[in-house]
């Protein structure tokens, strides 16, 4: 089958960026399927990006290559680099953008310091362009990982907020807002099972409390607030039919807390 590469940026559609990549891409790899994973990660925020890689790039098929540019620090002294994880490779940034995924998995680093693979008097304001498609579309063809560079037993962290569990509940953070306004927080489905085995729950978001968690959003009336667990298996915060960020008031970074009914 023809190689797979996807494409996570915060490069928007309304200018060329995105075109410009996959004219690259298919320059080098002609006969690969590219597949647009989101152009629309908030400008420079790495969080988001390394959400959206984290849940999203294991799901494809063995052997794609996931182009990743949210990358606020192009042209300094942060590394482009490459990471293999399992039969799945990455290119970007190394600025935490693929700290989510690499914390759940075994992986292997590469700095991109072999300018074979990358186009010509690279610029220092679109490393997208000139050296991280370049090497997806060369990853696309084959060529093997270990020429791309040098090994990095390390790859940089992002500063991400762990919740914190005690006897008296869970304290987390919201971490992403979808499209839709949809709060997504950091606490696991697990972590909440452990808190509140034998006990009632009550949730406070903002000026918000539940007192249950509900299976979907689509469980609660038009217009009214639903925590339940989401597709990424966290807490999540959702109005039905409406935008909870909006709505609730609630902005990234916000504290959640669930505290234990005794």
């Amino acid at each position: 089958m023809p190689s797979l590469i996807t494409l996570t940026t915060d490069f928007g559609v309304k200018d060329h960026y995105v075109g410009v990549l996959k004219a690259v891409l298919l320059s080098i790899a002609p006969d690969t399927r590219l597949v647009d994973i989101s152009h629309q990660i908030p400008p420079q925020d790495i969080m988001a990006g390394a959400w959206v890689v984290r849940n999203s790039a294991m799901l494809f098929p063995p052997g794609s290559v996931h182009l990743v540019v949210v990358d606020p620090g192009v042209g300094t002294q942060r590394k482009p680099i490459a990471i293999k994880i399992e039969d799945q490779y990455f290119v970007g940034p190394d600025n935490g953008t693929f700290s989510l995924i690499a914390d759940q998995y075994d992986y292997k680093g590469i700095e991109l310091t072999n300018s074979k693979f990358w186009r010509p008097n690279p610029s220092q304001t679109f490393h997208g362009r000139d050296i991280f498609a370049p090497v997806a579309a060369h990853l696309a063809n084959g060529v093997d990982f270990s020429e791309l560079g040098q090994p990095i037993e390390k790859l940089e962290t992002y500063r991400w907020a762990v919740p914190i569990s005690d006897k008296d509940g869970v304290q987390g953070w919201i971490v992403h807002i979808d499209h839709f306004g949809n709060l997504i927080s950091n606490i696991p489905e697990s972590m909440i099972r452990e808190a509140g085995a034998g006990s009632d729950l009550k949730i406070y978001v903002g000026n918000t409390i539940f007192d249950t968690i509900v299976n979907t959003f689509g469980d609660v009336p038009d217009g009214e607030p639903a925590a339940y667990i989401g597709s990424s298996g966290v807490l999540e915060i959702a109005i039905n039919k409406g935008d909870a960020r909006e709505m609730l008031g609630v902005e990234k970074g916000a504290q959640i807390s669930i505290v234990v009914q005794k």
